[in-house]
């Protein structure tokens, strides 16, 4: 449950930026049941209602449960920012991220790094969540075991989000130091869960619905936040669903070239609908066609040629081209999507570690207007 919303699948589409808009939502949702968390927004750029923010949190008028990720460093900017989507009905669920590795968060001493600062992790979360008692928004947070193996916050920063009520915490089970290498470390996964009341769900390394399942068999949790494992497939949520449904005796769907097609077809559709611009509209869309085509048989010029699309109509007289009898790779299944990258050092503001009770917030920390 996340408030009054039963969570049925409990699956939640990871909020990643660029991908995950009102087009990838909806095309997701048609897929299957879960939460769907649009791109993250900066609070104080959502506060400040700069007009590229107020267009990214745009929802489809059936999307029936508005999830929405905000991310913040300081307590009083968060607050204001849960104020707003309150006052205005901007959406009913609110996720912090304290999940990001990017340098361009965590030298700022957000996302990945925050809750080192376990006082000042507090009063965000805190705040966040008084100020969304008035509108009854459930408010949800999304982190890292830490910094990295000499720096993990994970277990205390979730029982600091329990005292404040979020209304349950979910673990990338990685280090920001990792990125998005290596293997999620599921133990670690099922020691918070061992260790809160409020529901836990799980993120890293859920490629396929049985990865769902085995997830939920080894660490207890409640449910599962899939990210990366929906880039150019966003069909696994109806495998999702069947998983959760069936148990492990469901059939994954298995799309043939063919089908794929259709879905990329309809995913341009959508973002030039979205976007209402078609030549935008299909540049957003070309980073999508290498994860689409992730394993298939297909020539290099015509995928180049696919990923250089500026009108709807090329779009489909390339994906002609294609042999629709062509079965899904099954050697593709299981395997890393998206960003594959090797661990590197996290960029924090300078003295950032010295202390864990400094509530300050960092200087410059809310200046990037950009919303993700």
């Amino acid at each position: 449950m996340l408030g009054d919303h039963a969570v049925n699948p409990p699956v939640v589409l990871a909020p990643m930026a660029g991908i995950t808009n009102v087009a990838f939502r909806r095309l997701c949702r048609e897929q299957g049941g879960g939460v769907y968390v649009c791109e993250m927004i900066t609070t104080r750029a959502l506060v400040e209602r700069i007009p590229k923010t107020l267009k990214m949190i745009a929802f489809a008028e059936d999307e029936g449960f508005r999830s929405l990720q905000l991310y913040g460093v300081d307590p009083d900017v968060t607050a204001a920012a849960v104020r707003m989507v309150g006052e205005d009905n901007l959406a009913d669920h609110i996720d912090l991220n304290f999940g990001c590795p990017v340098p361009k968060v965590t030298r700022r001493g957000g996302g990945s790094a925050l809750p080192w600062r376990r006082r000042l992790f507090a009063r965000i979360v805190g705040q966040a969540v008084e100020a969304a008692k008035p509108y009854g928004i459930p408010v949800t947070i999304k982190m890292r075991k830490g910094i990295d193996e000499d720096h993990l916050t994970y277990v205390e920063a979730g029982l600091a989000a329990q005292d404040a009520g979020v209304a349950a915490v979910a673990l990338h089970a990685r280090t920001a130091e990792q990125r998005y290498s290596g293997k999620a470390d599921w133990d670690a996964i099922a020691t918070l869960k061992q260790a809160l009341d409020v529901p836990v769900l799980g993120n890293g390394d859920i490629w396929e619905g049985s990865d769902a399942l085995r997830m939920v068999q080894h660490t207890g949790v409640d449910g599962v936040v899939v990210g990366r494992g929906c880039l150019g497939r966003p069909w696994l949520f109806a495998d999702l669903e069947a998983a959760f449904t069936q148990g492990a005796g469901y059939r994954p769907v298995l799309p043939t070239l063919g089908e794929v097609a259709k879905i990329i077809s309809r995913h341009a559709q959508l973002l030039v609908e979205a976007l209402e611009d078609e030549k935008h509209g299909c540049a957003d869309f070309r980073k999508h066609v290498a994860w689409y085509l992730k394993g298939f048989p297909v020539g290099g010029d015509l995928r180049r040629s696919l990923a250089m699309i500026s009108s709807l109509t090329e779009l489909d007289d390339l994906l002609a081209k294609l042999d629709p009898a062509v079965p899904f790779p099954a050697d593709a299944l299981g395997q890393p999507r998206g960003r594959v990258n090797a661990p590197g050092k996290v960029s924090l503001p300078h003295g950032w570690l010295d202390s864990r009770d400094d509530d300050t917030v960092p200087e410059g920390a809310e200046t990037d207007e950009s919303g993700g």
